[in-house]
């Protein structure tokens, strides 16, 4: 049986229109860093185009090792000088990124050197593979939500939870913006896309 942790993690859990705060744990991504508009950016299409054939020479290498996990869905912290940029004004040329997959559990450094050099071998060796890394992240507290819909209409429900529901919660945000894809663009219609808007959060001060 497969193990897909989008099943088993709490933070993979959200509802259209309901904001709650979940404890993530500390978890192990695949990364490529990155600024610039996703939609017209070299780098971010070359992010993906270098953590999908990574994340997939893992899963099969996982399984000839008797470990057989799902490849989770791509995921991406954002942050701005300005956050304005995500909420009102939408100028994505002023983003920068870290494009994300969550790792088998099994993997280390050894092991996504061993991956990086197999995809390398390839005839169709993609673009910026030497950029995937191995990283951690320690989110803790979260409030998140599910956003149903295209990316663009993002604004309005990030503004809700910047601007209310996380001070009517007595908490501040800390951290990076971090979305979940959980469809796939090219084969789901914008108005059916579902999104996993998560932000960190702290208490507030009294």
């Amino acid at each position: 049986m497969s193990l897909d942790r989008k099943t088993e993690l709490d933070c993979y859990r959200a509802r259209k229109g309901e904001f709650r705060v979940v404890d993530v744990p500390s978890l192990t991504y695949l990364a490529v860093d990155g600024r610039g508009d996703p939609n017209t950016s070299p780098a971010y299409a070359e992010a993906l185009g270098a953590l999908y054939p990574v994340a997939y020479t893992l899963r099969f290498a996982g399984k000839a090792l008797g470990h057989d996990e799902v490849v989770m869905p791509l995921e991406a912290l954002w942050w701005s000088d300005d956050m304005a940029t995500f909420t009102t004004s939408r100028d994505k040329s002023r983003w920068s990124w870290t494009a994300m997959i969550l790792a088998p559990t099994w993997v280390d450094d050894s092991a996504l050197a061993d991956a990086v050099a197999a995809v390398t071998r390839k005839k169709d060796r993609p673009v910026g593979l030497e950029r995937v890394t191995l990283r951690t992240l320690h989110e803790g507290p979260c409030m998140q939500t599910l956003h149903v819909g295209p990316y663009d209409d993002e604004g309005p429900v990030l503004a809700r939870m910047h601007d209310h529901e996380i001070p009517a919660a007595g908490l501040r945000m800390t951290g990076h913006h971090h979305e979940i894809y959980l469809g796939d663009p090219r084969r789901t219609a914008p108005e059916r896309l579902r999104t996993i808007l998560r932000q960190p959060v702290e208490r507030g001060s009294d």
